[in-house]
């Protein structure tokens, strides 16, 4: 099995292995900023760890760069924790296995970090290298990216002294984007008084599993089942003919990861059993013929369980599946400026009952923030309807593009000097922190580029080592032309 460490180029792909090493998942990253802060401080290089935890590592310019203007390379230390039901593993604990796939470099039944380990590393291999030419550098690693951009939200400014911005957060080589989307979470809770359950009730665990998941920006246009939107529906066809009573619901972890399971505890009627069960077959082989061509792996695993404690009253059961029913789930508009980019999305994330308490969590992202917020504003009314209280929390800005951008014109020109092609320029539907950090370095002017990953935020996730070649390539040849000041 070839070492990961042993591919090409050596000096990125060694990093990006010992960030694999690291337990570095969102909010729980403190490891990965220490590490960064012993790597910067170990090259004897200007280090600073801000308030929240981003690295800051600044680099002179190399003779004869000095006349040019300064450049940000960035980054977030966080990565995405999801992994198949059947792996043992322990983000907290458990270094990512990573492993050669033919073209890819993946990890063993978890996600594997590239995003964003990958810009991470790239960044740290400019700042180890004595022989690349380079003007002023300034790595800046972000906290927290994935669940709340909370190191972006927090920089504070002064601290930064460049003038071009890098974001190395991107998943297709051979593009450059100019713009990304906005977003906003959508929080619904209630408290029910449970009844209990009818006598003579048979109680079940039903099993939805085997989805994709995926990116719920970059993904979400795939037409991949939601699994929670999927139970619902269960539960919409059964309710009547078989007396369905829920207990408990469970169904994805992440905000902005598409649920790939969702795992549900109910009752039905005694004499309406063996009729429940033929249902769920019935339900599994329609769902499994209309995914036919996005999940080739859609399951449904239906096994008796113990009576629960108490089940939702008929009213509250009814009126909770409609709301989730009518969620919106998936790409809701697409762009009328730019060809082929969805413009507003949202992902019915998180779907959490237990004990009564419901918590439900929606991520909606938008180009347009007035579409974003119209967006969030309908899923609440209709929680609303049902009394259940609805918050909005981190909200984040979208990135404007800018289409006379310097860098994007010179990091154009050095891809086809590379490549004998032109890069394609783009926006992207997800929650880059260029928008945020913009908004605080109004000076900036701001690129994001990367190599080509695929299934982000899932198990299924992996790098192209080509790609990384060509992006490594890139990022070099840009720093050796970056303009004067």
């Amino acid at each position: 099995m070839t070492d990961i460490r042993n591919l090409k180029p050596e000096a990125l792909w060694k990093h990006f292995y010992a960030l694999t090493q690291i337990p570095r998942p969102s909010k729980k990253e403190g490891a990965a900023s220490d590490f960064a802060k012993k790597f910067g401080e170990g090259l004897g290089l200007e280090t600073h760890v801000d308030k929240v935890g981003n690295v800051i590592i600044r680099k002179p310019a190399t003779p004869g760069m000095e006349d040019r203007k300064g450049v940000v390379l960035q980054g977030h230390l966080d990565m995405v924790p999801q992994k198949n039901s059947d792996v043992e593993h322990d983000f907290e604990k458990d270094p990512i296995q990573a492993y050669v796939d033919g073209d890819w470099v993946t990890a063993k039944g978890t996600t594997l970090g590239a995003d964003n380990g990958m810009g991470v590393a790239a960044a740290m291999a400019v700042l180890e290298s004595n022989e690349l030419k380079h003007p002023m550098i300034e790595a800046l690693f972000t906290i927290d990216e994935e669940t709340g951009m909370t190191g972006a939200n927090n920089l504070e400014g002064g601290l930064l002294i460049g003038d071009i911005l890098m974001n190395m957060d991107s998943e297709d080589e051979g593009e450059l984007y100019v713009g990304c989307a906005g977003g906003v979470e959508t929080n619904v809770s209630i408290d029910y008084d449970m009844q209990n359950v009818p006598e003579g009730a048979k109680a079940f665990k039903v099993h939805m599993k085997g989805l994709k998941g995926g990116h719920s920006g970059l993904d979400i246009h795939r037409g991949r089942g939601n699994a929670n939107k999927l139970m619902f529906r269960l539960f919409k066809e059964a309710v009547d003919s078989t007396g369905l009573k829920v207990a408990e619901v469970s169904g994805g972890d992440l905000r902005n990861a598409i649920p790939r399971e969702c795992v549900a505890v109910v009752t039905v009627d005694g004499d309406k059993a063996e009729e429940f069960l033929a249902l769920t077959k019935r339900f599994l082989a329609a769902i499994q013929e209309e995914y036919k061509e996005a999940e080739d792996n859609l399951g449904l695993d239906v096994e008796g369980t113990g009576i629960p404690d108490g089940v939702l009253k008929d009213d509250d059961l009814k009126n909770l599946v409609e709301a989730i029913f009518d969620t919106p789930h998936g790409v809701i508009k697409m762009s009328e400026s730019v060809e082929g980019l969805i413009e507003t999305s949202s992902n019915l994330a998180i779907v959490e009952l237990k004990a009564g308490k419901l918590v439900i969590k929606c991520l909606t992202r938008s180009a347009v923030d007035e579409e974003k917020m119209k967006s969030a504003e309908g899923i609440k009314k209709l929680f609303d309807k049902i009394g259940a209280e609805v918050t909005f929390t981190g909200e984040y800005p979208g990135w404007k593009p800018n289409m006379d951008s310097e860098i994007m014109k010179t990091m154009g020109k050095v891809y086809e000097d590379l490549y004998g092609k032109t890069p394609e320029i783009k926006a992207i539907h997800a929650g880059l922190e260029c928008g945020i950090l913009g908004n605080v370095y109004t000076n900036w002017d701001m690129i994001s580029f990367g190599p080509t990953i695929r299934y982000p935020h899932s198990p299924d996730e992996k790098v192209n080592i080509e790609t990384v070649e060509k992006f490594w390539n890139w990022l070099i040849h840009s720093l050796e032309n970056i303009p004067k000041k």
